[in-house]
Parts: structure tokens; sequence; C-alpha cells
């Protein structure tokens, strides 16, 4: 596990380990709880000693794998790592070496201006990265049921890390937002609803002075008949 802690490459490089693991101990549990034959054998290698280290260290793996979710990174049968995992891993290694291409003979405490090849070169391996990531923990989450099952497995997940540290903390690179077009729309919507609020008072206001003189109009017109008709 040591030598797969940094970066983590614990799923990936520990799975076969880890399977014949468990077919070892589960042989030897089998036969401790199995009562019709004798193995003094296998129950002196579970139970004899006060640690009971065998099972101590079954646990540990065990309880070390789950919290590494690294089912989520396998297929069906634990044999290996799924399509969409080698897909991603091998977008992760395209983009390490695409920063490292762009940064040949730069010193890496160089001012975030001139990082300006990585952000330019790199962007559409980042971008797809990026996009495959996120569609791999929407998938994750429609499918998990447990709050293990709605990460991904630590080797993507730190993979992704790292590369999101290096491209926005390390280049100061940004990714282009592809909402960017509903948001200055939604947010022009808004700022021109003080002014169709404020015109349409106005223009009601207007309506509603035009209604309260037309009543005095009819009345003085009426008026003038009624005088026209006394001197007629």
């Amino acid at each position: 596990l040591g030598r797969r802690a940094r970066p983590v490459r614990l799923c990936q490089g520990c799975h076969g380990h880890y399977r014949r693991l468990l077919a070892q101990y589960g042989s030897i549990a089998r036969a401790v709880g199995n009562s019709s034959e004798s193995h003094n054998c296998a129950k002196s290698i579970l139970t004899s000693d006060r640690l009971q280290i065998v099972v101590t260290l079954s646990e540990f793996f065990n309880e070390t794998w789950e919290a590494a979710n690294c089912a989520n990174c396998l297929k069906n049968n634990s044999e290996g790592l799924s399509n969409s995992t080698e897909e991603f891993l091998d977008l992760f290694n395209k983009s390490l070496t695409c920063f490292e291409h762009n940064l040949q003979g730069q010193a890496i405490d160089l001012s975030p201006n001139n990082y300006t090849e990585v952000c330019k070169n790199c962007n559409e391996t980042y971008t797809k990265l990026n996009d495959l990531y996120n569609h791999l923990q929407r998938m994750n989450r429609q499918g998990g049921e447990s709050a293990h099952s709605a990460h991904l497995c630590i080797d993507v997940e730190d993979a992704m890390n790292i590369t999101r540290k290096l491209w926005s903390r390390t280049f100061n690179c940004s990714l282009p937002c592809s909402d960017t077009v509903p948001v200055i729309a939604v947010s022009s919507f808004i700022l021109f609803l003080p002014i169709v609020f404020y015109l349409s008072s106005f223009l009601h206001s207007k309506q509603k002075k035009r209604i309260l003189i037309l009543p005095k109009r009819i009345q003085s017109n009426a008026n003038l008949v009624n005088i026209q008709e006394k001197y007629s």
C-alpha cells in the first residue's frame, strides 16, 4: 500500500493482490466455520494469538478497500479496470504529458503570465478530462445507494484533484464556461425588469388620468346643451 499512496494508485495497482487475499482468507474462514471437519491448522491461524492478527489485517484491508471505493473503478468481477476508468486515466496521462511538454526549458516558478502556452495548448485535453470526470460523477450518483458509492474510486478522484490544482493554481488557467450565454440572458432580463415595471406604471397612471378627465368633459357639454335650450 505504501508504494501506491502518493500519487494514489491503490485500486489500479492492488486489485489483483486484494482479490487473491480475499480468496485465501475466505477459504480459511470457511474451514474454521465447517464443524463437520477438523481444521486445527485453520483455527490456529485465525484464533490462536491474542491480537488475531490475520483477522485484524483482513478487516483493515477490507475497510481500506471499501473506503477507497475501488469497486467503482473495476469491472463487475474485479479482474481489471473498467473501460471508463481506463479512458479517464489515459486522458489524465495525456494531460500531464501536455503540461510537461509545454513546460520544457522553463522554470517551474515562472510568473502566471508565462503559462499561456500551457493553457492554450492543453485546453482541449484538460476540457475532455474534466467533462469525463463530471460525467462519471453523475453516472455514479445516479446508480449509487450508499454514501460511499456516491464517490468515484480514490485513484480517479486523486488524479482529478492533482490536475485541477496544476491547471488553476500552478498555471493559473481558466476553463471557458459553457453557460455564459444563458447567464448573460438571464442577467439582462433581471436588469430590465425595473425599467419595464416603471414604464408600465407610468402608462397605467396616464390611462387613469384620461378616464378621470373624460366625465368632466361630458358634464360640461351637457351643461352647454341645457343653456342653449333655455335661450331657444
